[in-house]
């Protein structure tokens, strides 16, 4: 950076922001904001923080092994059938066969990592195009969910695989003490609240996460003298996600505490990210989606890339699966019908090119998000799920149309 630079940025902090890069973050705040309005509060109740949470576990899972898959500029049209695919297998196992919990939840990761490893085999080595691989899968999964259940549902599973995506982490309630004050005239009273001790040190944990994650990252920029943002920008970043988690994580204190889904999808979300910005594969992926001809001719094992990203799809397709058929306490056939699609809209919503080689996993997470949000607000206020579909329909409309126009600016 030279002088003059190191000078402008000193007199004006926020230059050089990329808003595109909070844009998605920005739109989820005003999203939820517009619709706590439009429904007078409900959507802020701390029961819809929950159901969020657990209503969304299964797209929040899905989008994050899509992303790799748009990262690569293919898509996954086979994700729907296959998490109802397994979900069956699992609950015909436990129910029919009466085999134990665990061994059906290990028996439905195996059958996520051998379809992955089948769809990678034609994708990569066979080089069929993703589409139509996926797209022939979509229809013998869904064929198959259909034979393994006969065409039935099978239930109700045994509880404690219910608590999979039904259960709670231990918690530990306090009531907060009731304080009465008078204001001209007028009495009010606050505090008597049931507030749960452990979801909010988790918020606490969240925040400090938050705060040595991005130290790291300036830290790894300044290292390697890449372009550092202003530190206000970087305060001011941390100092909104970290809002956001306690808020969040406050509003579960006053539900019924921390989900189990939820820690499935920290650990998960937190792997992937990792992946994605701090390793060699994620580094290899991401060229692939930028120029696979010339990743391969730097020497990118192009053909072990795309396999080893439709194994990783595979596996979040095997744990949304588990998480369905827990929620739901039992396997039906038509599980997952247009997860497909929710997964992919996330992705793109989030930032991810069409193209690829453009896209993060917590982009996809917020596009998640997003969708969650557009969802329980539009139900609250009673729309039907015909115009549900239409809103979220145009706004991945708008979010593609808006990917690619900013890209034409950008190459003028």
């Amino acid at each position: 950076m030279s002088a003059n630079e190191l000078k402008t940025n000193r007199k004006r902090p926020w230059a050089g922001i990329n808003l595109k890069q909070y844009g998605m973050m920005i739109a989820l705040i005003g999203i939820f904001a517009i619709f706590s309005i439009a429904t007078k509060g409900k959507l802020f109740f701390p029961d819809n923080f929950n159901n969020l949470v657990m209503q969304n576990s299964y797209v929040v899972i899905l989008a994050c092994g899509m992303v790799l898959c748009v990262l690569t500029g293919n898509v996954d049209l086979s994700v729907g059938s296959v998490t109802a695919f397994v979900g069956a297998v699992v609950g015909s196992l436990m129910v029919r066969q009466q085999l134990p919990v665990w061994l059906c939840i290990v028996a439905g990761l195996a059958i996520g990592i051998l379809v992955g490893c089948f769809q990678g085999f034609f994708i990569a080595y066979i080089r069929i195009p993703a589409f139509i691989v996926t797209l022939a899968d979509m229809l013998i999964f869904r064929g198959l969910t259909m034979v393994v259940l006969n065409g039935q549902t099978v239930g109700p599973l045994d509880n404690s695989y219910r608590q999979i995506a039904a259960g709670y982490l231990p918690t530990w309630f306090i009531t907060t003490p009731t304080l009465q004050f008078s204001l001209f005239g007028t009495t009010f009273q606050t505090g008597g609240l049931h507030i749960d001790i452990i979801s909010l040190l988790a918020g606490l944990v969240a925040t400090a996460a938050i705060i040595v994650i991005e130290m790291g990252d300036r830290r790894r920029k300044k290292k390697y003298n890449f372009k550092l943002a202003p530190v206000a920008q970087s305060v001011v970043k941390v100092i909104v996600i970290s809002g956001i988690a306690n808020v969040f994580t406050y509003k579960l204190a006053r539900s019924s505490g921390l989900p189990v889904v939820l820690l499935i999808l920290v650990v998960i979300i937190a792997v992937y990210s990792y992946v994605t910005q701090n390793t060699v594969a994620g580094r290899h992926i991401y060229a692939y989606g930028g120029n696979a001809k010339a990743a391969q001719l730097s020497g990118v094992k192009t053909q072990q890339v795309m396999f080893w990203v439709y194994v990783s799809m595979g596996i979040m397709c095997s744990v949304a699966g588990i998480v369905l058929s827990s929620r739901n306490g039992s396997a039906t056939p038509k599980a997952g019908d247009g997860f497909e699609l929710d997964a992919m809209a996330s992705c793109y919503i989030g930032g991810a090119s069409t193209t690829g080689g453009i896209g993060t996993v917590i982009g996809a997470v917020v596009g998640a998000m997003i969708m969650g949000v557009l969802n329980m607000g539009m139900s609250l206020l009673g729309w039907s799920v015909d115009w549900q579909k239409v809103v979220k329909g145009a706004v991945l409309l708008g979010a593609v149309s808006f990917d690619l126009i900013s890209k034409r600016k950008s190459t003028k």
